[in-house]
């Protein structure tokens, strides 16, 4: 073996220096290639009992659905969309909708009547119907709503907001109103409530409900989907002539109102009122105008029971200049549907 020059043993060491860079460069950067390379694999995650794979920029999982406030209690009707699944049976599970007439089919067995039933009821008449006909002695079923069928129902009359409401299931007549934002100023104390289901006599309720109330009268009443409620307007209260603030007044409250009190909302009497000839007009059985004359000074002395008045009456004071005023009862009721309304504070 021929020895090396000390020139050749300096080239030797520096070829095998610049190789053995080279192996250390190639040798770190192995790792990396090989995690770029898991990266780019499909990856298993699980949510729950149920996995789904996912590939890097997809997240391979299902849109969250907002469960409805009310879905304890939600009632089955037609239209609605169900998933039906029984353990162990792919032949038994599947969707199924909700006919027009409140059945469901499943194989082998007769169409189910569902509607009215909530889910629970409607899973075990499934299982229930497995084990009557022998088909299934100890069916597991599950049962999902994949699509509710839009229930609706409808609040007019005196509440901010009125018209449709989405009702998948019976609510409280005070959760309802809530739902509208709220009765308005003008709000009476009837609520009408009319059922959807017409067969029934009772089909149209009506509710008294007073505004100042706590609302016990009517927290146990419950709206149905489909049903109509309209709250009532008050009834009105007209004080004309010689006093300071004419107008309508609403019967608000407990929705009773008499001659001093409808005054007093009007603000008094004015200085030239003709407090002798005060008059109330009222509507006669066939409309025509009916005028009760009213004793002020009585009145005011404690020796007379302020008369009660009803929705429509009009409370007159005539100027005491003023002759034979009501020779021309018609004309002031005819002023009515110019007056300003006025509630109660």
């Amino acid at each position: 073996m021929h020895s090396l020059s000390v020139c050749d043993r300096n080239k030797v060491v520096q070829v095998l220096g610049a190789g053995i860079a080279c192996a250390i460069l190639v040798i770190s950067q192995q790792p990396q290639a090989h995690s770029q390379a898991n990266n780019s694999q499909p990856t298993w995650s699980s949510a729950g009992s149920a996995q789904a794979r996912t590939t890097p920029g997809t997240s391979g999982q299902k849109p969250v659905v907002t469960v409805p406030e009310d879905f304890a209690s939600l009632k089955l009707s037609p239209g609605f969309l169900l998933n039906v699944q029984v353990y162990d049976e792919p032949d038994f599970s599947g969707h199924v909708r909700v006919d027009s007439e409140g059945n469901i089919s499943i194989p082998f067995l007769k169409p189910l009547h569902l509607a009215g039933d909530t889910i629970a009821q409607a899973r075990d008449k499934i299982q229930n119907t497995f084990r009557d006909t022998g088909i299934l002695k100890n069916a597991q079923v599950t049962v999902d709503v994949e699509q509710f069928a839009t229930t609706n129902a409808t609040v007019l009359g005196e509440v901010q907001n009125p018209g449709q409401i989405e009702l998948l299931a019976p609510h409280s007549l005070l959760d309802v109103i809530g739902m509208t934002g709220g009765e308005t100023p003008l709000a009476g104390n009837d609520v009408e409530i009319k059922h959807a289901d017409t067969s029934s006599d009772k089909s149209t309720k009506v509710y008294h409900y007073a505004k100042g109330s706590n609302g016990e009268a009517i927290r146990n009443v419950m709206v149905q989907p489909g049903d109509t409620v309209i709250i009532k307007r008050a009834g009105i209260v007209y004080v004309l002539g010689a006093v300071n603030r004419p107008g309508g007044y609403a019967m608000q409250e407990d929705g009773e109102l008499n001659v001093a009190e409808a005054i007093s909302l009007a603000q008094g009497l004015a200085l030239q009122a003709k407090v002798g000839a005060l008059r109330v007009i009222q509507h006669g059985p066939g409309g025509q105008p009916i005028e009760v004359p009213v004793s002020y000074k009585r009145m005011m002395d404690g020796k007379e029971v302020p008369m009660n008045l009803a929705a429509g009456d009009i409370v007159y004071v005539p100027i005491s200049k003023m002759k034979a005023v009501f020779s021309a009862s018609s004309s002031l009721i005819g002023q009515t549907t110019a007056a300003t309304i006025y509630t109660v504070h």
